[in-house]
């Protein structure tokens, strides 16, 4: 047995452990946390750059990575309370961008101003029970190798963005994105999408591709 698995296995050990990391009804985790534990837990490459004025709610208990010459742009928010947050090389996540895990993002991405991945939800069906009370639910969202998230972009959770795929500014995505594929619109669907037989990009009445439902 696991020690997280045996922690997880008595309700009372769990919850005094959650204070000791995080305070009560908060997402940042304590001082000595984010000083003298989380530095020899997560994978940071030593190119990767998190600027002065991110806020980091990472906890040792879920992964957090991010890779080689990757950066995470003032005001930024990372969050692996729930899920882990994986950002692979050579990728950027712009000013104002929030990711709430689990959240999977490739190598070569660019996140725009103010982009918004979470793979959390909160279960809403008790009416006897306040929102915030009740259990939170998880999807992973993936943003594959090459894309282009425009700025003020929303990605709900369970979407797969495909690689090399460009969702266009200001759009909530709910729907899987298939690789190669230009996206807008609330909610968004296909604008582009490239027809290797052609070696063009197609749009208009040209597009068969649906959007599949997330998973």
């Amino acid at each position: 047995m696991s020690f997280k698995q045996y922690i997880d296995e008595r309700p009372a050990l769990k919850q005094f452990v959650h204070w000791l990391l995080i305070p009560h009804n908060q997402a940042k985790p304590r001082r000595w946390v984010s000083w003298f534990v989380n530095p020899f837990v997560h994978k940071l490459h030593r190119t990767a750059i998190i600027r002065s004025r991110v806020r980091l709610d990472v906890l040792p208990f879920n992964a957090f990575s991010l890779g080689a010459h990757s950066i995470i742009d003032d005001f930024g928010v990372i969050n692996n309370g729930v899920g882990p947050v994986h950002i692979g090389d050579n990728t950027l996540v712009g000013i104002g961008g929030v990711v709430i895990g689990p959240v999977n993002i490739g190598s070569k991405v660019i996140m725009a101003q103010h982009v918004v991945l979470s793979g959390l939800n909160h279960s809403y069906e008790n009416v006897q029970l306040p929102i915030r009370d009740q259990r939170v639910t998880m999807r992973p969202i993936i943003v594959e190798d090459e894309c282009w998230i425009g700025a003020n972009v929303t990605i709900t959770a369970g979407v797969t963005i495909g690689r090399h795929s460009v969702v266009a500014g200001g759009s909530v995505v709910t729907r899987d994105v298939p690789p190669y594929t230009v996206v807008g619109g609330n909610p968004a669907r296909i604008l582009k999408h490239y027809d290797q037989e052609t070696d063009q990009w197609l749009k208009g009445a040209s597009l068969t591709i649906p959007l599949v439902p997330a998973a």
